[in-house]
């Protein structure tokens, strides 16, 4: 068995590809549109990791999601979680879950799909702001 892919769906394609793409940095990878399905399968995925794709289903038709706690979370290991985190505040991506440990931090994707950042390797040192920051929302 081998791992291929992880689907969620979003409701407006442009707006999570710059999210996933712009501001996480991925990058994708595959597209498919489907016309007699009405819907387009975007393949995204990290530098290098072309086979651990996350798969972004946009229904040409809009119907409302709800939001799936049973779905989990998307996990990626980042270089300097610190770094990462200040460039998606930057870029005004609310942290959810802020890397007081200097190793986990939580996002949420515009579609409301948690995304965890974990540090490589050992954690960072406890470091400011992080380390005073309180949680903002769910994660």
């Amino acid at each position: 068995m081998r791992y291929l892919h992880t689907m969620v769906r979003v409701t407006d394609l442009e707006e999570s590809l710059d999210f996933y793409c712009n501001k996480l940095g991925l990058r994708e990878v595959d597209r498919h549109d489907h016309e007699a399905g009405r819907f387009t399968l975007v393949f995204v995925a990290a530098e290098g990791q072309e086979d651990c794709a996350l798969e972004l289903t946009y229904n040409w038709d809009p119907e409302p999601y709800g939001e799936g706690r049973n779905f989990g979370h998307v996990a990626y290991e980042v270089e300097d979680i610190y770094a990462t985190c200040r460039q998606l505040m930057d870029a005004g991506v609310t942290i959810n879950r802020p890397p007081r440990d200097g190793k986990m931090a939580f996002i949420r994707s515009p579609d409301n799909i948690s995304i965890e950042l974990l540090q490589k390797g050992a954690a960072l040192a406890p470091a400011e702001p992080w380390h005073s920051m309180d949680n903002t929302g769910t994660w």
